[in-house]
């Protein structure tokens, strides 16, 4: 007797839920392939313990890493806030160690709220502290220092080379300034040398930290210079716009380590500076603060440390940036561009200083902008007869920039009457210290950020101590692409329906 009606459409649903069930099992497991989830991410924090200010960064980086070496990108930049545009530096803090902790309370909190709270734990944090604290070892130790760098420090920009070009770096902080590249032929002393792997590749980099050389510490030795060759205490300077005027104390100057006093000097004496606006004799002042003579030997800066000859490109950042930026001189502008555009602004009257300085309502650029748009062209006047057309066309522009600058810059006289001996210092440096010539002049890149991130030491810091922290392994699934996916999905809808009509065929249909 043959097989009911009944039987026969139950053995076949059974039949097509048995090969669809078959087929996605094997979609599943011999067309899949391995994948690995996106690795988490890490994070680090650095603080930079300048000496002029204190900054927070926070970076992140993927937890597997690439060739050893975290892909670090910014993910924060906190400045501590205080005088001027940050506060000072936590080697102001060295009688009173407890506020430095308070003083950097408002960026770390900032930081944590960043960073997800299962990975505070875990989360490295570093102080980085640079020659403001080196100045200190010689003075007054921080007591609750942990970490005080008291040697080189890499001070470079690194991301991920694909093409394996490093940019030398030129820093300019508070205290000291730097040079880190990497040189055409060998290094020939090789306290010099610093070696790092990154990203698979070992680099052989010369640097070098000049200590008293940054920028605040230089104008200190340069009006100390000037208080100590001068018999009265009144001081003419050169650096100082023409019409400048101001009544300050030796005291603070004097208690500057890198400032050589004798006995005989009274430090509660006040002394008045007065500007003559002499970029030439200004530029004389900066030389004798080199030891130009004790290097005979072609590789050699100055003070007779060793150094190659400058090669490749490079970024000049911290106070170059900033100087030049204030004299609108970071277009790579050619060397005697910015030689003259220094000069000029040196030779600028100090009441001119605060006229011709815009801030943002008014133009773009930080330094007179309405004139260059308007009269740059102009030629045969007097910066003064420039100012007075100025004046004349632009009418109400006058006031409205000697209301601004007190408003845009409060408390920042002392910044704009250093602008022309930054800006002729850094020349001196660049042009007789560090050696670059008008033919290597516009390898220099005077920037700010680049590739969205600040350049300056704690991101090279922060990457190098990434090579030191375990990678994770990423996590492995077995997984199929979406089109073996969609059609298992279809056999599984399929099995699960012929399965329910099978079980519909055995319970409801009735005999025939």
């Amino acid at each position: 007797m043959g097989l009911s009606r009944k039987e026969r459409v139950f053995i076949v649903l059974l039949g097509i839920a048995a090969a669809s069930g078959l087929t996605m099992l094997l979609l599943i497991l011999v067309k899949a392939t391995n994948v690995f989830l996106p690795a988490d991410t890490k994070f680090g924090i650095v603080f930079d313990a300048g000496s002029s200010h204190t900054s927070l960064f926070v970076y992140q980086w993927p937890a597997n890493k690439e060739k050893d070496t975290g892909v670090v990108s910014q993910t924060l930049a906190c400045q501590i806030e205080g005088y001027c545009v940050s506060g000072p530096g936590i080697s102001s803090y060295a009688s009173d160690p407890t506020q430095a902790g308070e003083s950097l309370k408002s960026c770390l909190e900032e930081a944590l709220a960043l960073i997800p709270r299962t990975q505070h734990q875990e989360t490295p944090t570093f102080l980085g502290a640079t020659a403001g604290m080196r100045l200190l070892s010689w003075h007054q130790q921080l007591p609750t220092a942990k970490r005080l760098f008291c040697g080189q420090y890499s001070s470079g920009l690194w991301t991920l080379p694909e093409d394996r070009m490093l940019v030398g770096a030129l820093d300019l902080g508070g205290a000291s300034t730097q040079i880190s590249f990497v040189p055409q032929g060998p290094i020939l002393n090789q306290s010099s040398q610093v070696t790092f792997r990154l990203y698979g590749a070992n680099y052989s980099i010369y640097t070098h930290s000049y200590l008293c050389f940054g920028r605040d510490q230089v104008l200190i030795r340069l009006l100390a210079e000037l208080a100590q060759n001068s018999s009265e205490p009144r001081v003419q300077h050169p650096c100082y716009h023409n019409g400048y005027q101001a009544t300050l104390s030796l005291a603070p100057v004097y208690e500057s380590p890198c400032v050589h006093t004798t006995d005989s000097l009274n430090f509660t004496q006040n002394l008045t500076v007065e500007g003559t606006g002499n970029p030439r004799d200004c530029v004389a002042a900066l030389q004798n603060l080199f030891n130009f003579s004790s290097c005979k030997d072609q590789d050699c800066a100055f003070n007779g440390v060793y150094q190659p000859p400058v090669y490749g490109q490079f970024y000049a950042f911290s106070n170059f940036y900033y100087t030049f930026h204030f004299l609108n001189l970071t277009s790579r502008q050619p060397l005697n561009i910015v030689n003259d555009t220094v000069w000029k602004f040196c030779q600028t009257p100090w009441k001119l200083v605060g006229d011709l300085t815009l801030d943002a309502a008014l133009a773009p650029s930080p330094y007179h902008t309405v004139v260059k748009q308007g009269l740059w062209g102009l030629t045969g006047f007097s910066w003064t007869e420039i100012h007075g057309k100025a004046m004349f066309r632009y009418q109400d522009w006058g006031g409205k920039c000697r209301g601004r600058v007190e408003a845009s810059y409060p408390g920042q006289e002392r910044w704009l009457r250093d602008y022309c001996a930054s800006g002729l210092y850094i020349l001196v440096l660049l042009l007789e210290g560090y050696k670059f010539s008008e033919e290597t002049w516009p390898n220099i890149q005077f920037q700010k950020q680049a590739g969205g991130m600040d350049i300056g030491w704690t991101l090279g810091y922060m990457l190098n101590l990434t090579g030191m922290i375990p990678a994770e392994a990423p996590t492995q699934w077995r997984a199929q692409s979406y089109s073996i996916w969609t059609a298992g999905v279809v056999f599984a809808v399929l099995t699960l329906v012929a399965i329910l009509g099978a079980a519909a065929v055995q319970l409801f249909w009735t005999q025939d």
